[in-house]
């Protein structure tokens, strides 16, 4: 039977749960990561076993506090500590963003940006395995699509968790995927390649042949050059692999058109950006890259209507 276990973490202010959880979401359809403005919703994977999370901000923006509810079956105090440890990793609760702010008082490019969206945190994924099939379904296409590929690949084979409203799927493992046939992911909607690619992937991690965990210790130019080995990765799903999956804030993907526009458009420039162009814009700020990148994603999702500041 599901029991409950409840905690509270106090992240390093300041920090916003709604921001987060929506540059985590990237865009409202998106079912892994679900947030109804108030609280935080998401499967995760403990000891190979499915557990709804729940969070939700009890303190202000500089005094914050969040509160965790787990639900799931036979929940220890170990489970508790490792839901703990991975919603540091997923909500960055102990990255210390005051040098970020320091820098933004006086910028005239990035300063009002940078505080309208104060507290939102640098999130990742939970897994790199997560972050690299992410990249995979979200090449080439637009983020909506990507996300619907990525819905429907942990509807269909993802840890299931039945609530009252509704079904929630975590995110396939790669012991999920790896015994699959790629027909089976284009029946999805996923390429042949990136089918194909997916699935080796997912073997080659569940069989360890590949260590993905391993590049969160690796600098960012052997974890580059790691990546790059693995079938389907190229330099922009290298780079959001960096930033989303291995929390490194520096990084902007400078293959990313979206946010390459979403930057142009920010410093009124008239030309079109490139990637070298992205870097000249950013010289200034190669230390936060990764994060004006998620203050250009909230700024999108405001002109949307998804947000308020």
């Amino acid at each position: 039977m599901p029991n409950r276990i409840t905690f509270q973490i106090e992240p390093i202010p300041p920090f916003r749960l709604d921001l987060t959880a929506w540059v985590l979401r990237r865009t409202p359809t998106n079912m892994m990561d679900r947030f109804d403005g108030g609280v935080y919703q998401r499967i995760l994977m403990v000891r190979r076993r499915p557990v709804k999370v729940y969070v939700v901000q009890a303190g202000p923006i500089d005094d914050p506090r969040i509160r965790v509810e787990a639900e799931g079956s036979q929940l220890t105090g170990t489970d508790a500590s490792l839901i703990r440890l991975t919603l540091h990793k997923m909500l960055g609760l102990r990255i210390d963003l005051s040098a970020f702010y320091e820098k933004g008082k006086n910028d005239s490019a990035f300063g009002e940006l940078i505080e309208r969206f104060r507290g939102v945190k640098p999130p990742r994924f939970p897994t790199e395995f997560e972050a690299i099939a992410n990249a995979i379904a979200c090449q080439q296409l637009s983020l909506s699509a990507g996300i619907a590929l990525l819905n429907r690949l942990s509807e269909n084979y993802g840890a299931e968790i039945d609530s009252q409203d509704a079904a929630f799927f975590a995110f396939p493992t790669p012991t999920d995927l790896a015994h699959r046939q790629a027909r089976s992911l284009r029946k999805l909607g996923f390429s042949v390649q990136k089918s194909r690619n997916l699935i080796r992937i997912a073997s080659d991690a569940a069989m360890r042949r590949i260590d993905l965990e391993a590049t969160g210790d690796m600098t960012d130019v052997k974890a580059l050059e790691y990546l790059d080995k693995i079938p389907g990765i190229g330099r922009w799903s290298s780079e959001y692999i960096l930033l989303r999956g291995l929390g490194r804030v520096h990084i902007f993907p400078g293959d990313d058109v979206g946010a390459r526009n979403g930057l142009k458009r920010l410093l009124n420039l008239g030309d079109d950006l490139d990637y070298d162009g992205v870097k000249q814009a950013l010289v200034e700020w190669k230390d936060y890259g990764g994060m004006l990148y998620f203050h250009l994603r909230l700024n999108q999702l405001e002109k949307s209507g998804c947000i308020r500041p």
